[in-house]
């Protein structure tokens, strides 16, 4: 039968508190666990918490006004330069899209939208179907007798 006063938590699972400065008899005397003087042996002593001991601290290691960009909702694509193009349409395809490129295995992932860069020499004539273009690729396709259709 259990009664309180025979109840006792189990062993090891509570822990009595160091007192310190309660004498040298104590082992905790004198110094009280503190050191011999010094910052940390004061009343009030110490260090704030983002003290970094001498190393540059965090908050001057970071640039200042820099502005802020929220990677989370930026719009990620899939990009395709000119030289992809012009590859492409050496095998005979005039129409380019993100179907097209996904069956011959170009893209990494169909999900993301396609965008097309001015990076290379196109000189076939296409027809591109994407989502995004520069100024330069669409000038380009233009001038070599092509046709781009922002989806």
């Amino acid at each position: 039968m259990v009664l309180l006063h025979t109840i006792k938590p189990d062993e090891g699972s509570r822990f009595s508190s160091k007192r310190v400065g309660r004498g040298n008899g104590s082992g905790k005397g004198t110094f009280s666990t503190r050191g011999c003087k010094g910052q940390n042996a004061r009343s009030g002593g110490g260090v704030p918490d983002w003290f970094e001991w001498g190393q540059t601290p965090l908050f001057r290691r970071l640039p200042k006004l820099k502005g802020f960009s929220n990677a989370r909702f930026t719009t990620k694509y899939n990009v395709i330069n000119l030289s992809d193009v012009e590859a492409f349409a050496a095998k005979g395809v005039t129409e380019i899209s993100t179907e097209s490129l996904v069956a011959a295995g170009l893209l990494k992932r169909k999900s993301l939208p396609l965008k097309l860069l001015a990076k290379g020499e196109l000189k076939a004539k296409v027809q591109v179907k994407v989502q995004k273009a520069s100024e330069a690729a669409k000038k380009a396709i233009e001038k070599a007798g092509g046709s781009i259709e922002l989806v």
